[in-house]
C-alpha cells in the first residue's frame, strides 16, 4: 500500500495493547482514540470534582480534602455602611417572565455597584382584571415596610445601561431617571414614566396614582399634575451624554402586544385627573409573599389581587 493510500490507523507495538489501553483493540483508529481521550478527560473532570467536594478527609484515607473554587455570589443588597437611606424598587409586573429574569439579577447588580441600599419588590397582578400599573405601584408603596424611605416606579422592560444614572434618595423633589431626552421612545416633555424616583414623603403628597386606569398608558400623564398640584418639581438626569442609548427597553412589541383597548367613557375618563382616589382608596388582597432568588439577586414576589368597582370603572374588566 502506498503514502497515499495508507489508512489513518496504526498498530501498538510488541504484538499487544498496553494496560492502560487493554480495552481498545489492537489496531486503533485515529477517531477510537480521539473517543478514548474524550472519556479520559471526562472522567479526570469528575474526579477532580469528587476530590474537591465536601469538607474534611476523603472516606477510609484521612486525606483533606482539597477545597473547592468557591462559587461567584451576588452583591449584598443591604450594606448599613452605604447611608441611611434604602430604595424599594416597585416593579409592576404580570406575565412577563422572560423580562423578569433579566430585570432582577441586572438591577441587584446595577444598584450595588453605586452603593446604593435596595429591596426589590415585584408587585405581580394574579386577578382577573385589565393590567393596572398605577395600583400596584400603590400596593407597593403600602406593603414596602418602615425599612424603606424611598421608591422607585420601575418599568420591568427598562435597563439603565450609564452608570451614571442616579439612584440616590431624591430629597429636592420627583427624580425622573428615564427623562424625555434619553429614553428610547418617549420624547414629550411632561412624560414621567419608565423609572421615577420620589421619597415616601412626596409620595403621600400626591396621595398616590390614581386607581382608574385599567389597560395600558395614560397613568403617567395623570400622575405628572398630581406631582405639580402638590408644589413638587421634577428634576430630571444632566451631564448624561448617552441620549437614547442611555437604556436597553427589552419589550418585544410582536411578541407581546399591549392592552390598549378604550372602553366607552374610558377615552374620556382617561384624560381627566383623578382628584379623590389614590392610596385613600385602592382595593386589594396580598394573596402570597415570597421571597425568592434570581440568579443570586434577592426579590420579593407579592401575588396581588386588585379590586375593582365595575360601576366606577366598568373598563376594568376584559369584556
Amino acid at each position: 500500500m502506498g503514502p497515499g493510500r495508507r489508512r489513518a490507523a496504526f498498530r501498538l507495538r510488541g504484538g499487544g495493547s498496553p494496560q492502560l489501553l487493554g480495552l481498545l483493540p489492537g489496531k486503533v483508529s485515529v477517531f477510537q482514540l480521539f473517543f478514548a481521550a474524550l472519556l479520559l478527560g471526562f472522567a479526570s473532570l469528575l474526579w477532580l470534582q469528587l476530590s474537591c467536594s465536601g469538607e474534611g478527609a476523603a472516606p477510609g484515607r484521612g486525606v483533606p480534602r482539597r477545597p473547592c473554587p468557591p462559587e461567584p455570589q451576588a452583591p449584598p443588597a443591604d450594606d448599613p455602611s452605604w447611608g441611611p437611606h434604602r430604595l424599594a424598587l416597585l416593579v409592576p409586573f404580570r406575565e412577563r417572565f422572560e423580562e423578569l429574569l433579566a430585570f432582577v439579577p441586572y438591577m441587584h447588580r446595577f444598584l450595588s455597584k453605586k452603593r446604593i441600599r435596595h429591596h426589590i419588590l415585584v408587585l405581580n397582578q394574579v386577578d382577573h382584571f385589565r393590567f393596572n400599573r398605577a395600583s400596584l405601584i400603590n400596593v407597593g408603596f403600602l406593603e414596602s415596610g418602615n425599612d424603606t424611605d424611598y421608591i422607585a416606579m420601575h418599568d420591568v422592560d427598562l435597563l439603565p445601561l450609564n452608570e451614571q444614572l442616579d439612584y440616590s434618595y431624591p430629597e429636592a423633589g420627583p427624580f425622573h431617571v428615564a427623562s424625555p431626552e434619553l429614553h428610547p421612545l418617549y420624547h414629550y416633555k411632561t412624560y414621567v414614566g419608565g423609572i421615577l424616583l420620589l421619597t415616601k414623603q412626596h409620595y403621600e403628597m400626591c396621595n398616590g396614582m390614581s386607581n382608574r386606569f385599567w389597560g395600558w398608558g395614560r397613568e403617567d400623564d395623570e400622575f405628572y399634575r398630581r406631582i405639580k398640584g402638590a408644589g413638587l418639581q421634577v428634576r430630571r438626569p444632566s451631564g448624561i451624554t448617552t441620549g437614547y442609548e442611555t437604556f436597553q427597553h427589552l419589550h418585544d412589541p410582536a411578541w407581546r402586544k399591549r392592552d390598549q383597548k378604550r372602553i366607552a367613557a374610558q377615552k374620556q375618563e382617561q384624560f381627566k385627573v383623578d382628584r379623590e382616589g389614590g392610596l385613600n382608596n385602592v382595593r386589594y388582597r396580598i394573596e402570597s409573599r415570597t421571597a425568592l432568588s434570581v440568579a443570586g439577586a434577592p426579590c420579593t414576589v407579592l401575588n396581588i389581587l386588585l379590586d375593582c368597582d365595575t360601576n366606577e370603572t366598568p373598563w376594568c374588566t376584559f369584556g
